[in-house]
């Protein structure tokens, strides 16, 4: 997950440069540097096959070599953290019911793939019958140092000592910010209060504040001040954003990775307005974004 594009801004255009391949890592700019445009795969390929399971972040990783694996995290009843965007498995799995009561021995007998099928017909696939959720070691077990990973905290008020255990897997599998590159491993939270949890746990990993939309409509130069004494950058909604409020977002030196882009058309206005990367469900289709702006 370390398919490397820069893109600077120069006088309102963006020229894109750098290579698409891992391999490429240390010749083009670095995962924390303003002037590049990182890809980062929402659950994965998202799009394409059902999210936050391992056939998704394959996809994303391998085939379209985004720049990060984007995973948000919940909390079982015997303390594993779980890939899976929602409080409950109701929506992505054949099971119902809270994560927080469950077992991850429970979690694990659940469909988590054939949702998909019956969702985005389009895209349906008969492997995806019967995949399973992942936990966190599972996934860092899988792709190591070879990717970047871009980390939720969802709903820890729900899940108390979920950061502890964020940093303690880290740390196991050699990940912690003392053993990985500047930006390998981002975390990012709505909870500002999660984000200095992990903050206190491990000062130099880069934190990412989250914000809803409604939050950006008056957003303050003070505000953007107060976040970045803990963070290193917002991801606010996409549609939130506009030349003004990002120009304002980048002048305070914060990166910019707005939430959930997935047409080509807002792609290529965020890259216009100036963000330095987004948050996508298709990371094939920002890919093309970026080569076309390229070649501009």
């Amino acid at each position: 997950m370390l398919k490397q594009i820069g893109v600077t801004v120069v006088a309102g255009m963006i020229v894109a440069s750098g290579t698409t391949s891992i391999e490429a890592a240390g010749k083009a700019k670095g995962l924390l540097d303003p002037n590049r445009v990182v890809n980062i795969a929402h659950r994965g390929a998202s799009g394409y096959a059902p999210e936050h399971t391992m056939l998704a972040y394959d996809m994303s990783h391998k085939k379209f070599k985004a720049d990060y694996i984007e995973i948000d995290l919940q909390m079982t009843k015997d303390g594993q953290l779980i890939a899976m965007h929602d409080e409950t498995v109701d929506r992505t799995t054949n099971g119902t019911g809270a994560v927080k009561d469950k077992t991850l021995a429970q979690i694990k007998r659940l469909d988590a793939g054939s949702w998909f099928n019956e969702t985005y017909p389009a895209y349906a696939n008969a492997k995806y019958k019967g995949l399973k959720v992942p936990t966190l070691n599972e996934i860092f077990d899988r792709y190591g140092k070879q990717a970047n990973y871009y980390i939720e905290t969802k709903s820890p008020e729900v899940y108390p000592g979920m950061e502890k255990k964020l940093l303690d897997t880290l740390r196991r599998h050699g990940l912690s910010s003392k053993q990985v590159k500047p930006g390998q491993v981002m975390i990012q939270s709505f909870s500002r209060d999660s984000l200095l949890k992990v903050k206190q746990l491990d000062p130099k990993l880069p934190l990412v504040q989250l914000l809803e939309g409604p939050q950006m409509t008056d957003v303050t130069d003070k505000e953007l001040k107060t976040i970045q004494s803990y963070a290193v950058g917002i991801g606010p909604s996409f549609k939130s954003l506009t030349r003004q409020n990002t120009k304002q977002i980048r002048n305070a030196g914060l990166l910019l990775h707005p939430y959930t882009v997935n047409e080509k058309v807002d792609m290529q206005r965020m890259l216009d307005y100036g963000v330095t990367g987004v948050f996508t469900n298709f990371a094939d289709r920002f890919n093309e974004v970026l080569k076309h702006t390229k070649k501009k």
